[in-house]
């Protein structure tokens, strides 16, 4: 790494390491106090560099991220994963949601066929 890349804005880093697919998405994110740095609310050109702890709410979803590199460039997947490391337990709560709401979705799915027709209105009446 270079001395001159040693922090970052926080919507450029969020932007670079794929959590948010553009930099205005991220910045809303971060206006809105869905982005924590250090346990703390943050403004966008907050800068961060590695070992800074990140808390970023998306929809349901919590990430507990901890930077692990600096990079002002949108790259591969694959190259965005090595900025950061998510903790274990954050994991395994996302995953753990992610089955909640799988099994939250209706049974029904697309345009209802005339039996599933009947069982919604069968449901509807009460039988």
């Amino acid at each position: 790494m270079s001395e001159e890349i040693q922090k970052l804005r926080i919507d450029k880093w969020l932007w670079a390491a794929r959590f948010f697919k553009t930099r205005s998405l991220a910045v809303d994110a971060i206006e809105a106090g869905r982005v924590m740095v250090n346990g703390m609310r943050v403004k966008v050109a907050k800068a961060v560099g590695s070992g800074d702890r990140l808390e970023i709410r998306i929809g349901r979803y919590q990430f507990d991220v901890d930077v692990l590199g600096i990079s002002g460039k949108r790259g591969p997947a694959s190259e965005a994963q090595k900025l950061y490391h998510e903790s274990d337990e954050s994991r395994e709560r996302r995953a753990l949601l992610a089955e909640q709401l799988r099994a939250e979705r209706p049974a029904f799915r697309g345009r209802p066929t005339k039996r599933d027709r009947r069982l919604i209105e069968e449901f509807r009446r009460g039988r």
